[in-house]
């Protein structure tokens, strides 16, 4: 699901008066006034205060002291407001193309003699997929990971980045969702290579070994599937 920070971005929008603010202050280009904003819309300053905080909060934009114009006047400097630095998107089921994105354009990017584009970047995303199990595990501080433990780790982490995991049975975790979908749709061999390059990476990094990224297609869902290794350790 999206995250709770897009949705309440989204939520502050659903108010004329706050999305015709926000648009304005979009389109101006430069750090706006209550009054401006106000005006902006035929509002008194004091309700467009209410509704600019609202949107501070909900991280789509940023506000500051500073005097109008550059020229300090006898008085309180004003607040303005300008765009935050944020790209809001809500997709239900959630959809990471800019993950795959990423992953093909640093294959582009760092292809290696006699490597195909593929090869890279399968290559690349399990380097990708290394560093986020690494920076879990480094987070989490699990010490050495047996099947059942390592899966309620990755359960966690593959669920914040949309893969919705289910735990079908004490050594499975079956993921529910494909992030890269529709993507994965017109090009499978591709997008599911790079998708099990990176959750195997993530097992990589993780270091956990009891555990093994298999290739399980079915209509809807993730080509991925989670399972205790059956030697107890992955090739």
């Amino acid at each position: 699901m999206t995250t709770d920070p897009a949705i309440t971005a989204v939520a502050a929008l659903d108010d004329v008066l706050r999305r015709g603010m926000y648009a304005y202050i979009r389109r101006a280009h430069r750090p706006v006034t209550r009054d401006e904003a106000a005006a902006s819309v035929g509002i008194s300053r004091k309700l467009a205060a209410f509704h600019l905080d609202k949107l501070v909060d909900a991280g789509l934009l940023r506000a500051r002291y500073e005097p109008v114009g550059g020229i300090r006047k006898v008085g309180r400097t004003p607040k303005v407001y300008e765009p935050a630095e944020t790209d809001i998107r809500v997709t239900i089921p959630e959809r990471r193309h800019e993950v795959l994105a990423g992953i093909l354009m640093d294959a582009v990017l760092a292809e290696g003699e006699g490597e195909s584009a593929r090869q890279s970047a399968v290559r690349v995303a399990g380097r990708r997929g290394e560093e986020l199990g690494a920076s879990e595990r480094a987070r989490a501080k699990p010490g050495r990971l047996g099947a059942e433990r390592a899966l309620t780790l990755l359960e966690a982490l593959l669920s914040r980045h949309g893969f919705e995991p289910s735990r079908e049975s004490a050594t499975c975790v079956r993921l529910r969702n494909c992030p890269f979908h529709p993507l994965a749709a017109r090009a499978p061999e591709l997008v599911c290579g790079i998708n099990h390059a990176f959750l195997d990476g993530v097992l990589t990094g993780l270091e956990a070994p009891k555990v093994q990224a298999v290739l399980v297609p079915r209509p809807g869902e993730c080509c991925v599937e989670l399972r205790s290794s059956p030697q107890g350790d992955r090739p």
